[in-house]
């Protein structure tokens, strides 16, 4: 075993010595040593719940005859974060919770992993550790929401705070109702009640192969997640003891399934940069025209809140990833996954029990998958937007440009009424190395469903999206303009021209204007201190995942 570095031989007396003041009986010290990767924190409502799922997970590792050692990372709750310069730091603390993942098992020589996640960035970057380390590995997503209720209405975060926000400014909501939205949206524990990042990443690892069968969906507050996760205790020990690995796991065949998933289900737009991230740490690195190109033939047959009309709750009654995964199942490539099956035989098994909730493939919500990359000369190395969310009428659009240096200045414009029909928001200086981090803009483009403005105006921008963002709304525009793109060049009153089923974004300015306005470009440089200044110096294109360089 790999913690026989630590634990066998005269010569390592002070490291047994150690281990034994930390709890460990003489008793256990043959057993496997595993690691429980808990994100607890009082911070973020996903992972307040997790002091129960530790338990449940410790005691599968003892039943089956591992021990248990629990070390923390931390997590960052994204709608916290958002809309001011806090959420500068999201994006960055996935590399930071893959590093000292890296330094705390390498350090200590765990045998295998179970670890015990939720949210948008904490997700993903345990899974680049997982495949950084390559050591037996499980995960436990701890799990949605439940959805709130206020006067009979169901609500989820977006619906009930974001967007309520932008119908307050507007006169319709009271005073009373608005505070009444407040309070019931987040009734307790979990991740946002829909198909946003967090829940997006649950299913991706669950169709990835790293965690067991219905996993993605188990509610927080449920004894079936409690199950999986005394379950997931106990086959961790199986998984050291047959040593299979996250890269036997996660291969070009498993991202693929994925992608194919994320899209059907019409998940986050921010699972491309995570998923290209971690194709990399696989050493299978993908482009992210992939998206598009397994999304054209993958219809969407999910529709899931913000863009469509259920919650992870009714995806989880109706049948789950596994019932997803049924439907696919002509589509699914072959593929091992923690649980001992094959993925094949998972959608093999699947059983779907609401034929509105998941769909078939031949009565789709979209004939397309949720994801599309545009290009253009406002974005030669791509673009994403969330098709799945936008309405028909806005698929294809054309309108002036409004130019916005950050965040904050387009919000202010937004619920101001500045912005009126026919505009095109365009928010830059907001890229992985611009802001730097690359903010989400949930804020603005709920502000713009809120103040009635989702039909009749568009958002670009070099920063990301929510993903509870629904609309017109294209992000991860790259080259970004801290690189140099064109969207640093873009004026007031330009014309944008979006057409996403064409898969084009452009701005209409010729060669001769657009190389005058380069000669007269001025980037702003922004003051940095400390990691965000490291971390603007080493990230790279949203286009690569924004993963940090590594030479």
């Amino acid at each position: 075993m790999i913690s026989d570095e630590i634990k066998k031989g005269i010569e390592k007396s002070p490291h047994r010595a150690l281990l034994m003041a930390c709890g460990l009986p003489r008793t256990q010290m043959d057993r496997p040593f595993i690691g429980i990767v808990s994100s607890f924190t009082d911070l973020i409502p996903g992972h307040v719940g997790m002091r129960d799922l530790e338990r449940f997970i410790e005691k599968g590792i003892h039943t089956e005859g591992g021990y248990a050692f629990i070390f923390c990372v931390p997590g960052i709750c994204d709608g916290i974060a958002m809309g001011h310069s806090g959420m500068r730091y999201s994006l960055p603390s996935r590399e930071l919770i893959a590093d000292m993942i890296e330094c705390v098992v390498s350090a200590h020589k765990l045998d295998g992993l179970v670890f015990l996640t939720n949210c948008d960035k904490i997700t993903p970057g345990m899974l680049m550790a997982s495949l950084r380390l390559n050591i037996p590995s499980i995960f436990v997503t701890a799990g949605p929401m439940i959805a709130g209720y206020y006067k009979g209405e169901r609500l989820s975060l977006v619906s009930g705070t974001f967007e309520a926000i932008g119908k307050y400014k507007k006169g319709e909501l009271t005073e009373e109702d608005f505070y009444g939205y407040e309070a019931n949206a987040c009734p307790g524990a979990g991740s946002c009640q829909g198909l946003y990042t967090a829940n997006t990443m649950a299913c991706i690892t669950e169709t990835l192969g790293m965690s067991l069968p219905g996993c993605a969906t188990a509610l927080a507050v449920s004894s079936k997640k409690k199950h999986i996760a005394f379950e997931s205790g106990r086959r961790i020990v199986s998984l050291v003891k047959e040593n299979i690995r996250p890269r036997d796991i996660i291969t070009e065949s498993s991202i693929r399934n994925a992608i194919r998933v994320d899209v059907a289900l019409g998940g986050s737009s921010n699972t491309v940069l995570h998923l290209t991230a971690i194709s990399h740490e696989a050493k299978s690195p993908i482009e992210i025209d992939l998206f598009d190109k397994i999304s054209k033939t993958t219809p969407h047959i999910v529709s899931m809140i913000p863009g469509g009309k259920y919650y992870m709750e009714d995806l989880d009654r109706a049948g789950g990833i596994p019932g997803v995964l049924n439907r696919l199942a002509d589509l699914i490539e072959s593929s091992i996954t923690v649980s001992g099956l094959n993925i094949k035989d998972i959608a093999k098994n699947g059983v779907v029990y609401d034929e509105d909730v998941i769909r078939s493939l031949t009565n789709p919500y979209h004939k397309e998958g949720g994801i599309a990359i545009l290009k253009g000369n406002l974005a030669p190395l791509g673009a994403v937007v969330k098709q799945s969310a936008v309405s028909q009428e806005m698929l294809v659009f054309e309108g002036k440009a409004r130019v916005f240096e950050c965040e904050e200045d387009a919000l202010n414009a937004i619920l101001g009424g500045d912005i009126k029909a026919g505009d095109v928001v365009v928010i830059r200086n907001e890229g992985p190395i611009g802001g730097p981090g690359m903010r989400e803009m949930l804020s603005p483009t709920a502000a713009l469903i809120g103040m009635g403005l989702a039909k009749t105006c568009a958002l670009i921008t070099d920063g990301r999206f929510s993903g509870g963002t629904q609309g017109p709304c294209i992000g991860h525009i790259s080259p970004e303009a801290a690189e140099g793109g064109l969207i640093g060049l873009l004026r007031d009153g330009d014309i944008i021209r979006i057409n996403i089923p064409e898969r084009k974004i452009e701005a209409l300015l010729d060669n001769d204007e657009i190389e005058r306005r380069k000669e007269l470009y001025n980037p702003i440089n922004k003051e940095l201190k400390g990691y965000l200044n490291r971390y603007a110096r080493m990230v790279s294109s949203a286009s690569k995942g924004a993963i940090l360089r590594e030479e």
